[in-house]
């Protein structure tokens, strides 16, 4: 019964109260060597998410993911619905390398990384602090009536919150529909592009909803990643933990009193401050040992670190450890499962990196007009009629682009002004041809034919298609 006293924590969560109503957070203002680094990782990443969309390489995107018109960019190289295969690849190793990063530093992608998290605790947290005061400052002004300067602080901070929403808004545009054609919109006004105006305000208010108030319940209640760690984790795994050996000793925690000899009273390290607990975003308590809700922030390391410098105690109870670590001083080190994970992960981006180089520049599609089999043309000529579709992938327009047939003798007619095309640059060009074949050399109904396709002299493509002819003449 007292075991199960200890684990019921895990039939609740932080945020909701017994009546099911939400329980809305102060956490104190974080300070410490992990908190300055993360400061520094996040306004990297910050400045990366913001640079992206203007970033061109070769004239491509940076990133960008134009769902309207299937064209994606990732790290500048250009992803057309032909190149589905390599995105999903390119998904899958993405989802392969976080599996393997939880498995072996658990959920430190969501306190380090994620762009959630960064920001709320790194953008909108601060800007909170910085209008409304700390933790305590904060809890009285959320039940102080609404008088001027409750009205002028959630005032202030709520404009702000939606500004920078707005701005996230934009940049996500960016993302979506490419920075060139974002700036043009913004150039040429919002009302004569009502139907991007719509959903960037969408954008704005689903961004503004997540900060200002769903804030940590995406991470506890929202995000699949909090469960899927769960799955991954074991024993081996480095977290945030709390070193219970030491801060329990035999009789528990306790108050610190000054000049007590703790150990002779059997006590712990842990003094029962219950700092790590105000410092929590997402208002856990980590003593409780691994739980969903934690996204590995460090906030309360920092925090403990202070107690424990403060009265002349080792830092390092609560810090990245595994269970593993804490109850049997193994040091960290590669599984079975994890080496499974590299293995893996290695043949994915072997065979990406082999179909990146393999992929051509210029994708051919020829097929068959639905419902034509052939003609004769003469005594002698076979015709059969194809459509077209050439896909330029590159930044530069390709002309002088003609076909021509590749063993076979005949002729391949386009149905245009001339023979020769040019295709635009990241554009498309269609049409239709015919393809005219001797009799004498069709020696079956139907023939696999191959097809080259030049631009001037040198060859950028070939595709196959298959000719009909009359099986008299087999």
């Amino acid at each position: 019964m007292e075991k199960q006293d200890k684990e019921i924590f895990r039939d609740s969560i932080g945020t909701v109260d017994d009546k099911g109503k939400r329980v809305w957070l102060f956490p104190k203002k974080p300070k410490g060597k992990l908190y300055d680094k993360r400061k520094i990782v996040s306004y990297v990443l910050l400045a990366l998410l913001f640079s992206f969309p203007f970033i061109k390489v070769n004239g491509n995107q940076f990133f960008m993911f134009n769902v309207l018109e299937r064209r994606f960019n990732i790290f500048g190289f250009p992803f057309w619905p032909q190149d589905f295969h390599l995105l999903v690849i390119s998904m899958i190793i993405g989802v392969v390398f976080i599996t393997l990063f939880t498995v072996g530093f658990g959920r430190i992608f969501c306190g380090w990384i994620c762009p959630q998290t960064i920001f709320m605790e790194m953008v909108f947290r601060r800007i909170e602090y910085w209008i409304e005061g700390d933790r305590n400052k904060q809890r009285k002004l959320d039940r102080q009536k609404w008088d001027s300067e409750k009205i002028r602080k959630r005032i202030l901070k709520w404009f702000i919150f939606l500004i920078i929403s707005f701005l996230i808004a934009n940049v996500f545009l960016a993302y979506l529909i490419g920075s060139d054609k974002l700036l043009r919109y913004i150039i040429d006004g919002p009302f004569e592009h009502l139907g991007t105006l719509f959903p960037l305000l969408i954008f704005t208010a689903v961004f503004y909803f997540v900060f200002a108030w769903f804030r940590e319940q995406v991470c506890i209640i929202a995000c699949p990643y909090g469960r899927l760690q769960g799955v991954l984790l074991d024993n081996k795994s480095i977290v945030v933990a709390y070193d219970h050996k030491r801060g329990e000793g035999d009789n528990g925690r306790k108050k610190f009193r000054k000049n007590e000899d703790r150990n002779a009273l059997g006590h712990g390290d842990c003094i029962d401050c219950m700092q790590c607990v105000h410092v929590c975003p997402t208002g856990i308590d980590i003593r409780n040992g691994t739980q969903l809700e934690c996204v590995n922030c460090t906030a309360c390391i920092d925090e403990c670190d202070h107690i424990m410098e403060s009265i002349d105690l080792p830092k390092g109870l609560i810090r990245y450890a595994s269970e593993d670590e804490i109850e049997k001083k193994e040091k960290f080190k590669l599984t079975a499962r994890m080496k499974g994970y590299i293995a893996v992960l290695l043949i994915l981006l072997g065979v990406l990196s082999g179909m990146l180089l393999l992929r051509n520049d210029v994708e051919a599609r020829i097929l068959r007009l639905p419902g034509q089999l052939y003609e004769h043309k003469g005594e002698t000529i076979i015709s059969n009629v194809f459509t077209y579709k050439l896909i330029n992938k590159t930044t530069e327009d390709i002309d002088n682009i003609h076909l021509k047939l590749r063993k076979y003798k005949g002729n391949i007619k386009l149905v245009s002004a001339n023979n020769s095309l040019s295709v635009p640059r990241q554009g498309t060009i269609e049409g239709t041809l015919f393809i005219e074949i001797d009799k004498a050399f069709l020696k079956d109904d139907k023939v696999k034919l191959m097809i080259d396709i030049y631009s001037g002299e040198e060859l950028i493509e070939n595709t196959s298609v298959n000719f009909l002819g009359p099986r008299s003449y087999n």
